[in-house]
């Protein structure tokens, strides 16, 4: 036992180890790092060092648990600022756009490959989820307007619920069990009480966490985590959607004024990267080599009808369906045909859809082998070509982003014992605290910068000391002055010293 279990942890640590040098060698040939995980779990199986391994439901269950930390990730990162104008375009994407893909994919595989009817509908649906993985990982590369971004992120998040349901309903044998718009009503059900179960979560955590005072820094991270694992079981248990009661937690806490917030999104970086790892080195164990060959010409008839027919037609119909009916359009909220168009291009598919073909290998549905391997061909087909293809259509489409000045964060940890809060404030490239004299920033009662450090070097500031890009500032700070404090740090880096004449209060975008 002792044995098999240092065998165990030796051949992990040493596939972590390798994946982790893998990103810096995908960097540098150009090729997305999943890419290359899925290689190490193929080159671990059956057909490399023998490891067989063939239990779909475990890799369904782990699946399940990896795309948890992957997705509150991906929430605790997004700006709600340039999440908020683009909610109603993200979300049409995530559910009509859901079904004009499953659609027009199932016609098109009807068609040409002659399959019944389900199994049809039943590769529309593992293939109509954009992933959440991909999509975080390959676009913040890219120098692309947030709106973009936003839209593609805040729809992966939201797409997983419709999807899951689908995917059993089409999955399981005999008939369907209710009529279709008792589904429809259970979707949106659960789309519903996903938002509300995640958005309740996260404001009871937020409070908790900012009045806890909790005895270790190290902490905050761990309960952070904790949070996005309770938003999700709490939406599994209330049969909500579960993935959107992580996403919708992770916004709402990634976007509040957390102690430690660096920490923590760190900690939960450290776990989207360790997930994506597990996911797809576990998913490339699962597939059998030897039978992709003849999973190619599926693959690519699905393909073509995905990109071709079936992404470009559901942007589409979800851009005319988004638009407002009224009142003008704000300039935020608009995509264009240019953006349109990148959209259509840019639905990444990566690890949910091969997590979402194990649905039905699981449960036994006839076809389910031919399933998952079309899907898994075409996934590393579309990795090649679309996240390769990413950069120069951005390009192509105009669509890139010119660089923009850095958004200023704090850093706070809580001195409990003496009622104050510790703010590390570091100055970004392009912000206007820089040039900002200490007695300018008009700091409120309470707050006060002891200690600035510039390259390398700390000093105790005075009034005449004049900040500079790079600076990083320690401010101390009572309880009742800290929120007036940031607020004002917030202000200066936008507009300057005169931020109060200009209307900037410094609010901090809160979801």
């Amino acid at each position: 036992m002792s044995g098999n279990l240092d065998q165990g942890l030796l051949i992990g640590a040493a596939v972590l180890l390798v994946a982790v040098a893998a990103v810096r060698l995908s960097t540098r040939l150009g090729l997305p790092s999943l890419l290359l995980y899925l290689l190490i779990g193929m080159l671990l199986g059956e057909s490399g060092f023998g490891i067989r391994f063939d239990d779909a439901e475990l890799t369904r269950t782990l699946g399940f648990c990896a795309l948890i930390m992957i997705i509150a990730e991906g929430g605790l990162t997004a700006r709600w600022t340039t999440l908020r104008p683009v909610l109603g375009l993200s979300a049409v994407l995530a559910t009509l756009g859901v079904a004009v893909s499953i659609a027009v994919v199932g016609v098109a595989v009807h068609l040409v490959l002659g399959l019944g009817w389900r199994l049809s509908l039943l590769y529309g649906a593992v293939l109509s989820s954009t992933d959440a993985a991909a999509v975080f990982a390959t676009l913040r590369r890219l120098r692309l307007p947030p709106r973009l971004v936003a839209t593609l992120e805040a729809e992966s998040g939201m797409n997983d619920a419709p999807v899951v349901l689908l995917v059993v309903l089409l999955s399981t044998a005999g008939p369907m069990p209710h009529p279709w718009w008792y589904e429809l009503i259970l979707v949106l059900y659960e789309l519903v009480a996903g938002v509300a179960v995640g958005w309740l979560v996260a404001t009871v955590g937020r409070w908790l966490l900012r009045n806890a005072a909790l005895p270790s820094s190290g902490l905050y991270p761990i309960a952070a985590v904790g949070l996005m694992i309770l938003a999700y079981a709490a939406g599994a248990v209330t049969h909500a959607s579960g993935f959107l009661a992580v996403y919708v937690a992770g916004v709402v806490l990634g976007n509040a004024r957390l102690p430690h917030r660096r920490s923590i999104l760190g900690f939960a970086d450290g776990l989207a990267w360790v997930a994506q790892i597990g996911l797809f080195v576990l998913l490339g164990l699962l597939v059998s080599p030897s039978r992709l060959g003849g999973a190619l010409v599926p693959a690519l008839v699905v393909g073509v009808a995905l990109v071709l027919l079936a992404r470009p037609l559901s942007v589409v119909v979800s851009a005319v369906l988004a638009r407002p009916v009224r009142g003008p359009r704000r300039p935020e909220s608009r995509i264009g045909w240019r953006g349109s168009a990148f959209l259509s291009w840019a639905g990444l598919r990566g690890a949910v859809p091969i997590v979402l073909a194990t649905i039905p290998l699981s449960l036994g549905t006839p076809g389910a082998d031919r399933l998952f391997d079309a899907v898994f061909v075409l996934v590393i087909i579309f990795t090649l070509v679309q996240a390769g293809t990413l950069a120069p259509a951005a390009r192509l489409l105009g669509v890139t982003a010119p660089g923009e000045a850095t958004e200023l964060h704090v850093e706070t940890a809580p001195l409990e014992k003496m009622n104050a809060d510790l703010l590390q404030v570091d100055v970004p490239p392009g912000s206007r605290l820089a040039g900002v004299f200490i007695d300018e920033l008009r700091l409120p009662v309470g707050a006060a910068i002891t200690l600035v450090v510039r390259e390398g070097a700390g000093f105790v500031p005075g009034p005449d000391t004049r900040l500079r890009s790079g600076d990083a500032l320690l401010i101390v700070a009572t309880a009742d002055a800290r929120d007036a404090a940031e607020r004002r740090l917030r202000a200066v880096s936008r507009r300057g010293r005169l931020a109060r004449w200009f209307g900037e209060k410094g609010e901090e975008p809160r979801a």
